[in-house]
């Protein structure tokens, strides 16, 4: 853990309430903040998030992605009901608790039936790890 925690709310990101309970929950809190950019999501690394090796463990990390890829998808799909088909992850390098995980992610192309993403986390400037992935929407054909 590094002296001072990054505090997300000091420099404007907001705190998501996605979820009251499930898995979502065990891992966060999520933040968002939105720029002229779009939306960006953050996590503050904790010690709990970590593995053996002492940086974060990449099943936090797809789950980061997992949660970013598929709130994308959903805006995409017009707020509909939507559930992760296919997701590749790519770990670019590691990070540690204390750390600012930062991840952005856009639609490619959504379909009636599917809605194809991608995005990344980055700390700063480094990339931490990026994916491509491909939503089904329910009801969908």
């Amino acid at each position: 853990m590094t002296d001072t925690p990054f505090d997300p709310a000091a420099h404007g990101w907001k705190i998501l309430n996605w979820h009251d309970e499930g898995f979502p929950t065990l891992v966060g809190p999520f933040w968002s903040r939105k720029s002229d950019g779009g939306w960006s999501y953050g996590l503050v690394a904790e010690p709990r998030h970590g593995n053996a090796h002492g940086i974060i463990h990449g099943g936090m990390l797809v789950t980061f992605l997992d949660q970013i890829l598929g709130v994308t998808c959903w805006e995409a799909a017009a707020r509909g009901p939507v559930v992760t088909i296919q997701l590749n992850t790519h770990f670019v390098s590691g990070a540690r608790a204390g750390e600012f995980l930062e991840a952005r992610a856009e639609a490619v192309r959504a379909t009636r039936s599917v809605v194809f993403v991608r995005g990344q986390i980055t700390v700063g400037d480094r990339i931490v790890a990026t994916a491509d992935g491909v939503w089904k929407r329910l009801g969908a054909p």
